[in-house]
């Protein structure tokens, strides 16, 4: 079955009915995700900062992933943590205080490349390295990995063979919206098996008009009014009756991060607009909806 062709009899009933994604009083729960990497390995900046560069640039994740601690220890909130190699290699107090506090670990790959971009060899390589890492580090399973900028789709159906190759047990690397970067918009928006023991579950999306609304943050969560996003996870909750499965970055809590020079319009419009607003965007985020990981709210076993 090649990527954009569903059967709906591979989709999990249990995932349809929310698993463990309601509570006793039927408040649905959904599903928190923060992608951790530094400002200066997003897709959006990559030309301008080649990646011998890394090491000599400023790191301001440690900081930024306190600040996002603090606020779900705060809000009684717990949430999954898509964790770069690169990152848990060079700072693993990060990953010992997300497992500490609750939280679940998983894979972001090691060096934030595209799958897009990699032979299936070396993707295996990348998120394999990514996998026994990580769990070295925290002394827990890693089950759940999601691709760098979204970046499986129609091109590379492969990607979802090595994904459960390397041993992970859910992926969220396809994206049904349009986009200029990634984007499969014939995907299905809700829980599905990509192959035989590998879930898929996507970034939340609203239909609306014949099209998929983005409802699960990144930049969307910067670029719009509050209000927009928690209408939109109110009407999946409400009338999809699912949960929402919802993402944002680091980076993104961190105002005064350094500046990327040479970077071009399009380019610093989405990566710097509305960085003031993050932190209290989140905290009402946070104590409107019911937050959990994403190994609680989707369930891959029964």
């Amino acid at each position: 079955m090649r990527a954009g062709e569903f059967d709906a009899g591979r989709v999990s009933s249990a995932m349809a009915g929310g698993g463990a994604a309601a509570n006793a009083a039927g408040v649905i729960v959904n599903a928190l995700t923060i992608d951790v990497e530094d400002y200066f390995q997003v897709s959006a900046l990559a030309p301008y900062i080649p990646r011998h560069e890394w090491d000599s640039r400023p790191c301001r994740v440690e900081r930024n992933v306190d600040v996002i601690l603090s606020l779900l220890g705060q809000t009684g909130s717990r949430a999954t943590f898509f964790t770069l190699g690169w990152i848990a290699e060079r700072y693993p107090a990060i990953v010992h205080r997300i497992v500490a506090e609750g939280h679940e670990l998983a894979s972001h790959g090691y060096g934030h490349l595209r799958a897009s971009e990699q032979t299936p060899d070396a993707f295996l390589d990348d998120i394999s390295r990514a996998k026994a890492l990580l769990e070295d580090i925290g002394g827990v399973a890693v089950r759940g990995y999601r691709a760098p900028s979204f970046s499986i789709g129609h091109g590379n159906p492969w990607a979802l063979d090595v994904i459960l190759r390397a041993g992970y047990q859910y992926s969220s690397s396809i994206y049904p919206v349009k986009h200029d970067h990634y984007g499969m918009p014939d995907a299905p928006r809700f829980p599905y098996e990509s192959r035989p023991g590998l879930m898929e579950i996507p970034v939340t999306t609203s239909r609306m008009f014949g099209n998929n609304l983005p409802a699960g943050g990144g930049g969307y969560f910067r670029f719009l009014p509050y209000a927009a996003s928690r209408w939109l996870i109110a009407r999946v909750n409400r009338i999809d009756r699912r949960p929402a499965m919802f993402y944002f970055h680091p980076w993104e809590v961190d105002p005064e991060q350094p500046r990327v020079s040479g970077a071009n319009a399009k380019a610093r419009f989405r990566h710097y607009v509305n960085l003031h607003r993050t932190v209290p965007r989140l905290r009402r985020l946070l104590t409107d909806f019911r937050w959990d990981r994403v190994d609680r709210v989707f369930p891959t076993r029964p």
